[in-house]
């Protein structure tokens, strides 16, 4: 069987990508926002103080368009789903288009803010494909070419009108440091934005490996639960004859040992049957529905099992008792973190378990030597272990993942008292029985 390497990948940049549209058209919003407010307050000015004649009817109504556009944009973020490139030029060529309306009745090209142009060519430039990016430069460039065609000329007052040079200067002056101030902001922000879309494409990538690495141990452990269930039924079979042949059948010390033979390969078997169960391979077996409570007094009786008494404590802060469907999965993570818990600190592990809201808190300490800093700064990825052995890190890295399909989560952490802690949390949603209350 082959396990296709590209699909997870490309259903995992899905995500990062539909994130980054949508927080590039919130940056479209805030920029139009103070570009509605800078062509109001520039309005204002010209009419005013300056006392140069322009018609507000037309300039007004760009400044209505820009909001509704504004609106428009609000509602696409609303609904939820990611921001195409297609939206994100659409919004982009209303505004080039409300800018050159704009131009056309206050001076055409003769007014010093039709450099503002440029800075809607370099945001298409960054944000949008190369196919959109030049349709915005074709949209500025056709804005541009009707502008040179009969606009509607500047009436300047006697102050102004005997040095019309000198007043496009320092009306280019002003668009020189509001195009600078709005790039430098606007560029930053993207920047910041690619750094996040890219951080989480890696985590991505990094999850959609770690996901097809427990494909293919499954795909390995399910091949292994075959092939051990004959001969763990052929040592069953030996052991029951031994027991009742004659010779040991009076010697006590050795049928103790043989019950702990068969106790072993009962286990063995169980485990099995449990790797072929998980891979969907057992065959009339029905989702087990259980409480919370019994859930976790099994997984601490199959700890106390074979360990001296008083060695394993369960502190039960659950508080009321809760149905779920026992998840075979999760039974075998957490039991894996109870055996390693027991490898490195056989005198003493304790259990606890809590409730925080609609969260189960399961908190597994022990007092052995605790974790590195290494191996808490590797934690949940595979083959990071102290125990020095082939295949060995492989619970904790299996603890993460199951628990983040659930919606949970995972952490280690070193107690103050000596030894570690692995705290799991779980969502009772992901695991409650059907019409129960979490």
């Amino acid at each position: 069987m082959t396990i296709p390497a590209t699909l997870p990948t490309v259903a995992a940049e899905a995500p990062a990508e539909a994130n980054a549209g949508r927080r590039n058209m919130a940056l479209l919003i805030q920029l139009r926002w103070l570009a509605v407010g800078g062509q109001l307050a520039t309005i204002g000015i010209v009419t005013g103080p300056m006392g140069i004649s322009l018609q507000r009817a037309p300039l007004l109504a760009a400044v209505l368009v820009l909001i509704a556009i504004n609106f428009a944009s609000l509602a696409l973020l609303r609904r939820g789903r990611a921001v195409t490139n297609a939206e994100l030029t659409a919004v982009l060529l209303f505004d080039v288009a409300a800018l050159g309306w704009q131009l056309h009745h206050s001076g055409g090209l003769a007014n010093p803010f039709a450099s503002l142009f440029l800075l809607q060519v370099v945001i298409g430039a960054i944000l949008l494909t190369p196919a959109s990016s030049w349709a915005i430069v074709a949209a500025a460039l056709a804005a541009i070419g009707v502008l040179a065609v009969d606009p509607t000329p500047l009436v300047l007052p006697p102050p102004y009108a005997a040095d019309p040079m000198g007043l496009y200067l320092k009306g280019s002056l002003v668009c020189f440091l509001l195009i600078a101030v709005l790039l430098v902001a606007f560029v930053t922000r993207i920047s910041r934005n690619l750094r996040e879309r890219d951080a989480a494409l890696a985590a991505s990538r990094q999850r959609a490996v770690e996901e097809d690495h427990i494909v293919r141990m499954g795909l390995l452990a399910s091949g292994a639960a075959h092939e051990l269930g004959t001969p763990l039924s052929t040592l069953s079979v030996l052991i029951g004859d031994w027991k009742t042949a004659p010779a040991i059948a009076r010697d006590t010390e050795l049928q103790q040992d043989l019950a702990d033979m068969d106790a072993a390969v009962r286990r063995c078997k169980a485990i099995v049957s449990g790797i072929l169960m998980s891979a969907g391979e057992a065959r009339g077996e029905a989702p087990q529905v259980t409480t919370m409570r019994a859930f976790l007094t099994a997984l601490v009786e199959e700890a106390r099992a074979g360990r001296m008494p008083g060695t394993v404590e369960f502190n039960d802060l659950f508080g009321a008792d809760l149905a779920i469907i026992s998840d075979p999965a999760l039974r075998q993570v957490i039991g894996n973190v109870l055996d390693n818990a027991s490898e490195v600190s056989p005198e003493w592990i304790a259990l606890t378990a809590s409730r925080d809201g609609g969260m189960a808190v399961i908190e597994i300490a022990d007092r052995g030597p605790g974790f590195s800093d290494e191996m808490i700064e590797r934690f949940g990825q595979p083959y990071s272990s102290t125990k020095g052995r082939p295949g060995g890190g492989l619970g904790l890295f299996l603890l993460v993942n199951v628990l983040r399909k659930l919606g949970g989560s995972a952490s280690v952490a070193n107690r103050d008292a000596g030894g570690a802690v692995v705290r799991v949390v779980l969502p009772l949603s992901a695991v409650a029985a059907d019409g129960e209350s979490v």
